[in-house]
């Protein structure tokens, strides 16, 4: 086994099916404001015609005004590539933490397994005076109410914010249920220390054969004659 698929299984978040259900309860009575104000006041787009005639028909009175969205739509976001920015942005700026990141297994799996909890990790271990952002993987029988719940065809991932209005009730169970990620690196780049340079001086004696050798060429060079001496 490589050493990067026994990092990655060992860092992946575990939960009970039964921990699971519950999350996911309580996250689709939290998103499902958004999905009825999606079906209720926003309308796909059907191309230049509809929009052509839309712009006949504004004489008629004109559209009628959308209320405004749902507060808890400005606390998350979706899509795997939108929260893997908003990760990366949180480790050079100040911005809003993640409580909690869903992602629906079924379609991101390799991800999941491999780059995105790291990720996770790291942007959380970022901001430690903050409680660390939990990773929650949902099977493939669950994407499809997430997406009902949002009123869009699919949801690779939700990212939950610190703070977000009405989610107290699931961001406590998810903290209570769901251990932080741990990565063994980070741990020990926490626990590191200076060591400062230490050299330790250690006396040492002259053999007794270097001693010898040492007097013999000192007398030979006391005995040796001149250069005056030799041209007389």
């Amino acid at each position: 086994m490589s050493s990067r698929a026994y990092t990655t299984k060992h860092i992946r978040p575990q939960i009970t099916a039964d921990d699971q259900d519950a999350i996911l309860e309580l996250l689709c009575h939290l998103l499902t404001p958004i999905g009825t104000h999606r079906s209720a006041h926003l309308t796909p787009s059907k191309g230049r015609r509809s929009k052509k005639s839309r712009q006949g028909g504004a004489n008629d009175g004109g559209p009628p005004e959308v209320p405004p969205a749902p507060e808890i739509m400005a606390h998350i976001d979706i899509g795997l590539a939108n929260i893997s920015r908003n990760l990366q942005r949180q480790l050079n700026t100040e911005s809003s933490q993640y409580s909690v990141v869903f992602v629906a297994r079924s379609s991101q799996s390799s991800s999941f397994h491999c780059h995105f909890p790291q990720m996770v990790a790291v942007a959380s271990n970022s901001t430690p005076s903050a409680p660390a952002t939990r990773l929650v993987g949902f099977s493939k029988a669950c994407e499809e109410r997430l997406s009902v719940a949002l009123g869009i065809p699919r949801v690779s991932s939700i990212g939950l914010r610190e703070g977000a209005p009405q989610a107290k009730g699931l961001i406590d169970y998810v903290r209570e249920h769901v251990e932080p990620i741990e990565l063994a690196w980070i741990e020990q780049a926490r626990a590191a220390q200076y060591l400062e340079t230490k050299i330790d001086a250690v006396p040492t004696k002259i053999g007794t054969a270097k001693a010898r050798i040492g007097t013999a060429k000192a007398k030979a060079k006391r005995s040796a004659p001149s250069q005056g001496e030799l041209w007389h």
